[in-house]
């Protein structure tokens, strides 16, 4: 008796629209980046104190994004996205294999781009109140800190500065190579928020927009302070 030829099975993986970025965690990813532009353009049309509240603006959404990412939503925490390095490097090494995208929130390598983003946003908005501070003669620390120490801080800005556009442009690249390479767009859920994704994943949860607007508060009254006695 002839056996029967068996065909190859076709699973078909049913898929849904999840949310998987909240409102907080877009507002400042959008926010920020007209804020970086903004004060890209003041700095180099030397509008001093436009610049100067453009970096604490930016640095009060800093210190929200850091309070968020250990009390806010489950894409937004550290914790979600934080991978070990070598769980990074093995990403970049499949960075140029198309593949489906079931990632919830960021990559291991993205997480670690965020980090960076985050890292250098901080530390340029701080020195660059400090440095205002100390050339305007408005912060009581800038009279006792020792020159030396204050020249350190001002060529730290000035490098900062470099290195934060490098990033950012690294970081634009690493979208567009996920886009052409992987076929993962990664710009439109960060606008819509949603993503298609299996059935099968679950949505991630969500922290309370009260709570947002009260870390916020918190950073607001943080960098009024730091304005004050840097």
């Amino acid at each position: 008796m002839e056996s029967e030829q068996r065909r190859p099975s076709t699973v078909i993986v049913s898929e849904r629209s999840v949310r998987v970025w909240d409102v907080p965690t877009r507002l400042f990813h959008w926010l920020t980046v007209v804020l970086v532009i903004g004060a890209y353009v003041t700095q180099r049309l030397n509008w001093i104190d436009l610049h100067v509240r453009i970096g604490e603006t930016l640095l009060a959404l800093v210190l929200f994004r850091l309070l968020w990412g250990c009390f806010g939503s489950e894409t937004a925490r550290f914790r979600s996205f934080v991978a070990s390095p070598a769980a990074a490097l093995a990403h970049l090494r499949r960075v140029l294999r198309r593949e489906p995208d079931v990632q919830v929130g960021h990559n291991a390598a993205g997480g670690w781009m965020v980090l960076l983003l985050i890292a250098l946003l901080l530390v340029e908005t701080l020195s660059g109140i400090y440095v205002y501070n100390d050339v305007a003669d408005e912060g009581p620390l800038s009279e006792i800190v020792p020159a030396p120490v204050a020249n350190a801080i001002s060529s730290l800005h000035a490098l900062g500065w470099d290195l934060l556009l490098a990033a950012v442009v690294l970081h634009v690249c690493a979208i567009a190579v996920y886009a052409i390479a992987k076929g993962h767009h990664l710009v439109g859920p960060m606008i819509s928020g949603r993503k298609r994704l299996p059935s099968t994943v679950r949505a991630p949860s969500r922290a309370p927009l009260w709570l947002a607007a009260l870390l916020l508060g918190c950073a607001a009254l943080v960098v009024a302070a730091l304005a004050t006695w840097l």
